[in-house]
């Protein structure tokens, strides 16, 4: 799992500078993609995919929350049923998917950072740049440091995350 960093940017030439000073520092050209408003020139560079302007991460974190929650209602059911019914292994199996269900929405919930593109609608609608860059946790800080050093005039949106694998 990658984090998305989003960064704002007044004009695309300043996009481009960065994606150059970005592409220096290892990031790839891949990793890296930009959104803007309708009729805004992004020549040079890399465009976000529809997934991407849509914001399809937002989409993908619901349905694990949602998911994660019926899960736990289900496991709570089997487990009033278990009790019922004095079944010592649907009560076992009921506490033990429950607990996994616990853990796994209060990881994800604390850990896992939320920010979306919804987050700069603001800064797109004014016809700023959008640049989402995906890059591993451990260089999260190091790319942060690099563009608010060498580009003062870029507007942090925020961390999230995306999957690689699925495009979003």
């Amino acid at each position: 799992m990658y984090r998305r960093l989003y960064f704002t940017f007044p004009t695309p030439g300043q996009t481009r500078d960065v994606v150059a000073d970005l592409e220096t520092a290892g990031v790839e050209r891949g990793h890296m993609h930009a959104t803007a408003k309708t009729g805004t020139d992004l020549s040079g560079l890399p465009r976000a995919n529809q997934a991407q302007r849509t914001d399809k991460v937002w989409l993908a974190e619901r349905l694990f929350w949602y998911g994660n929650l019926a899960v736990f209602a289900l496991a709570a059911l089997g487990l009033a049923l278990a009790l019922y019914g004095a079944s010592l292994g649907g009560i076992a199996v009921s506490l033990v998917i429950m607990l996994a269900t616990f853990i796994a929405g209060q990881r994800f919930a604390v850990k896992v950072p939320h920010a979306h593109l919804a987050d700069v609608r603001v800064p797109l609608e004014h016809g700023e740049v959008v640049l989402m860059v995906d890059v591993p946790f451990h260089r999260v800080r190091e790319i942060e440091h690099l563009v608010s050093q060498r580009h003062p005039e870029a507007g942090v949106g925020g961390v999230g995350w995306t999957m690689e694998a699925l495009r979003i």
